[in-house]
């Protein structure tokens, strides 16, 4: 829709300072105003036919700058996605007929997605995020990464079990993602039971509050994220933790950096656990 009352820099600064000149002329703005707001430096180029203001979204101008469109992490971060921790760097998919050398601040995905993009989008559909984390990660963490967007409703786990996603790693995740975990800590924690062959029974209420996992009748895990706690949020857990010790439940609590990277602590504290009848009725 034309806007002949805003001015092009306020335009341009509602669509993160970057735009197409084609998304320019299908919004009534000409290309004498274009080159007005160039000779007064308003913007610049920073691609044939792709224009930036110098407040521009970094992350943007640089997709438009490659011809590409940001997506798996740098896309799921910006969506509020949970992402591991130490993933950084931009992640951009560029067109297959683009030049392979890749550049040295970014992450190129040349793979063909499953969902058709606008031509002048700089940001993938979720579909295509999801498709290119599930290439780029390793299983436990792309897992988390699509239980995220399935919790925060950015796509819903049908939808995903139905797309063609061309993609042995995405089809998997498709088939078992669930909406069960409440973060990617909880995915983790459940695929290393799994492991152990122990099956764990997420969400369970008991005391009137879900727990993050119940092992058996009596073994209650609950596992803190990535994020750090805020004090109020601390007390509230070691009351819930009380409350459950006091009713003859075990509590066992694991952070995100002992799930993700101490495995091995973990397994063998449940299977000790497990050992000593702490999963079963006293």
């Amino acid at each position: 829709m034309p806007h002949p009352h805003l001015d092009l820099v306020e335009w341009l600064a509602r669509r993160g300072g970057v735009a197409h000149t084609s998304t320019l002329r299908s919004a009534g703005y000409t290309s004498h105003r274009v080159r007005i707001g160039l000779a007064a430096g308003d913007f610049a180029w920073v691609r044939r036919s792709w224009l930036a203001t110098p407040t521009a979204d970094p992350e943007l101008a640089r997709a438009a700058s490659l011809a590409g469109r940001l997506t798996c992490l740098t896309s799921a971060r910006r969506q509020g996605l949970w992402v591991p921790d130490g993933a950084d760097g931009l992640h951009i998919a560029v067109p297959r007929t683009s030049s392979r050398l890749a550049a040295h601040d970014v992450h190129l995905h040349w793979a063909a997605a499953p969902a058709p993009s606008g031509a002048f989008s700089l940001e993938d559909p979720i579909l295509n995020v999801l498709f290119h984390v599930a290439r780029c990660l390793g299983e436990a963490d792309a897992a988390a990464v699509w239980e995220s967007a399935i919790r925060l409703r950015r796509v819903d786990a049908g939808v995903l079990a139905s797309v063609r996603w061309r993609s042995t790693s995405a089809s998997r995740l498709a088939r078992s993602a669930s909406s069960l975990s409440d973060s990617g800590i909880e995915t983790a924690f459940v695929r290393l039971m799994r492991g152990l062959g122990v099956a764990v029974a997420q969400q369970v209420v008991i005391d009137g509050h879900p727990v993050d996992g119940l092992i058996g009748e009596r073994l209650v895990v609950q596992l803190d994220g990535f994020a750090h706690h805020q004090a109020r949020q601390r007390r509230r857990d070691l009351r819930a933790d009380a409350r459950l010790v006091l009713r003859g439940y075990v509590v066992l609590r694991f952070d995100y950096q002992q799930v993700l990277f101490d495995p091995q602590f973990v397994t063998e504290t449940i299977a000790t656990a497990m050992a000593q009848g702490h999963h079963h009725p006293r």
